[in-house]
């Protein structure tokens, strides 16, 4: 196509290629049809001999391919076959002898463009004028790519795909479609890859529907409040910083710290609450991620679990679509109605792809040489968490996203965007960590700014001040560190706060139930369990745990059914922590005059 400035309209040129030259009245009603088509008068159609073309014709003009010919049109013919199984029970042979006597060939538009240059996992394409950010494009061999990048003149794409068949002046196909991911019920237990492909070996996965991987965020008006629990079932979190169901509560710290441990034992703790979680690993050792679906299936966790993998060995394309996939999948049981959990593991790896991306489709670098639209990258993902309306079922997507700093450094570009889009970060501390205390939660630096309306009135009730105890502990123990002459009620202040502190420190793979924090809380708070040696503070807990099991059960199922702590339930758990300890203390002083 061209367009001559005297006659102002655009000329279109276009080719035939058929094995024998049409006669007049074809090649007429073939310039009318791109009269009407492109809707100008000034047509100039050429035919050229090809004998490839068989049992029919391929119009080219411009960009816009026709296919005519034999094999195209038994290609549609398939199409519609398999879309009539596909979605038909039982006999479909009549099915099909019907649309046989009512099936006609459609002569669609396909436009063809040309790779340039392809490298790196990119690809920049040349023709393709109508292409959509966003789209999917079928390469040679069936190599699918995603166009990121859109100029005046040509197109930038990124490949999901070995690139190694791929080659200068290739062809490429526009499919109309956005990239999508496949969605099902059939998804769950299963370990597959960014483009929704099993990775665990079994049966290939059978789904029930396509959706865009990135697609609006709910408005407010689709949204409700914040105010169901999603339980973690580690006693330092759900008592000072709750997260609650269509929250996004970040986990932030260095390397090695226990980010994922926090995120794996909150997926353990959902098991028989009907929650479907998706760990979406980015970036990671595939060993890692191996030794991880071992542990949710160990756990019995796979049940209720999709693992989404985009290791360290996949290209950078794939580790960027795979948080948006995975929120793709979440999306469709949120919308069924369901509870989901999104880990993202880790988003820091995720924005070094994106820029990987940029950089090689000349994107220029702004701070830390990361693109300047790197906030909106991670904007758009996380803002799809949501607690659904009644109105639109009033399921829930609870994402907790993971991201690694360097030496602690919360100021960092990627750490700071992305508090600044959730709704809280649960800080890890290193110095924590190493001196034993895990989870490794900084409570000072940590916060959820849902607060109590992601907890139960039980947990809200048992938790009462213990954010304020372990502060003022805290402020203590740094005031106390260069004086050695301590009064007695600073000395007991110290030895509770070394208890709370002691208290939090719990096994990894053994989240607590809801009345078990509570019964913990309740005892550790008024300060039952004080004059227990700090190193026996663990053991302690967990042999008064059991102790209220046996001696009142009906408080423990009331506190789990219900969410609520009566007054009396309280003054129980109290009197019978007070009568474990008097009876623990005894067997204490016995067990030492023996030794």
């Amino acid at each position: 196509m061209k367009n001559k400035n005297k006659e102002e309209q655009t000329v279109i040129e276009a080719f035939l290629y058929s094995p024998e030259e049409p006669d007049a009245e074809r090649f007429r009603q073939l310039c009318e049809f791109l009269k009407e088509k492109y809707k100008t008068e000034n047509v100039e159609l050429e035919w050229v001999e090809d004998q490839k073309v068989k049992g029919g014709f391929r119009l080219v003009a411009g960009n816009d391919i026709y296919d005519w010919s034999a094999q195209r049109r038994l290609k549609q013919l398939q199409a519609e076959w398999m879309k009539i199984a596909k979605y038909s029970e039982g006999n479909v042979i009549p099915l099909l002898q019907e649309n046989i006597k009512d099936w006609t060939p459609k002569a669609l538009a396909e436009e063809i463009g040309t790779v340039l240059t392809v490298g790196d996992g990119i690809a920049t394409i040349g023709g393709l004028k109508h292409a959509a950010y966003g789209e999917i494009l079928i390469f040679s061999h069936g190599i699918r790519g995603m166009v990121q990048d859109l100029k005046r003149d040509q197109i930038g794409c990124v490949l999901f795909g070995d690139e190694q068949d791929i080659m200068q002046g290739s062809t490429v196909k526009r499919t109309g479609r956005t990239a999508g991911m496949p969605v099902g019920d059939a998804f769950i237990g299963r370990v597959v890859d960014a483009l929704g492909d099993p990775l665990d070996g079994k049966e290939p996965i059978t789904a029930e529907g396509y959706r865009a991987i990135e697609s609006p965020a709910p408005g407010i008006i689709d949204r409700q409040p914040v105010n169901a629990p999603m339980e973690t079932g580690l006693l330092a979190i759900d008592s000072m910083f709750p997260i609650g169901r269509g929250q996004r509560e970040l986990i932030i710290g260095d390397r090695q710290t226990g980010k994922t441990a926090i995120a794996l034992d909150t997926i353990l703790n959902q098991k028989g609450k009907n929650v479907i979680c998706i760990y979406v690993a980015i970036g990671q050792k595939a060993s890692s991620v191996a030794q991880l679906t071992e542990t949710l299936r160990k756990h019995d966790a796979m049940d209720y679990c999709v693992v989404m993998c985009a290791t360290a060995s996949d290209t950078a394309p794939l580790q960027y679509i795979a948080p948006y996939a995975g929120c793709a999948l979440g999306e469709y049981f949120m919308n069924k109605g369901q509870d989901v959990l999104i880990i993202y593991d880790d988003l820091s790896k995720h924005a070094i792809a994106y820029r990987a991306l940029s950089l090689l489709l000349e994107r220029s670098p702004g701070r830390e040489a990361y693109p300047g639209d790197v906030f909106y990258l991670h904007s758009r993902l996380l803002e799809r968490s949501a607690h659904l309306s009644e109105d639109r079922g009033g399921g829930s997507m609870t994402a907790l996203p993971i991201v690694e700093t360097q030496a602690g450094d919360v100021s960092a570009y990627i750490p700071t965007n992305i508090i600044s889009i959730t709704d809280g970060q649960i800080f890890l501390e290193s110095d924590l960590f190493f001196a034993g205390q895990r989870p490794a939660v900084n409570v000072g630096l940590s916060v959820s700014r849902v607060g109590g309306d992601a907890q139960t009135k039980a947990m809200k009730t048992a938790a009462g001040a213990i954010r304020l105890d372990l502060a003022q502990y805290r402020e203590m123990e740094v005031f106390t560190q260069f004086s050695s002459d301590l009064d007695d009620a600073t000395k007991r202040q110290l030895v509770y706060g070394q208890g709370l502190m002691r208290l939090l420190r719990q096994e990894q793979y053994h989240p607590l139930k809801q009345y078990e924090q509570v019964i913990i809380l309740v005892a550790a708070l008024n300060h039952v369990i004080q004059d227990v040696p700090v190193d026996e503070i663990s053991a302690c807990s967990r042999e008064l745990i059991a102790w209220t099991e046996q001696k009142a059960h009906h408080v423990c199922t009331e506190i789990e059914r219900t969410g609520q702590l009566s007054e009396e339930a309280k003054q129980t758990i109290l009197h019978l922590a007070q009568d474990f300890i008097k009876s623990y203390s005894l067997e204490e002083r016995t067990s030492g005059q023996e030794r």
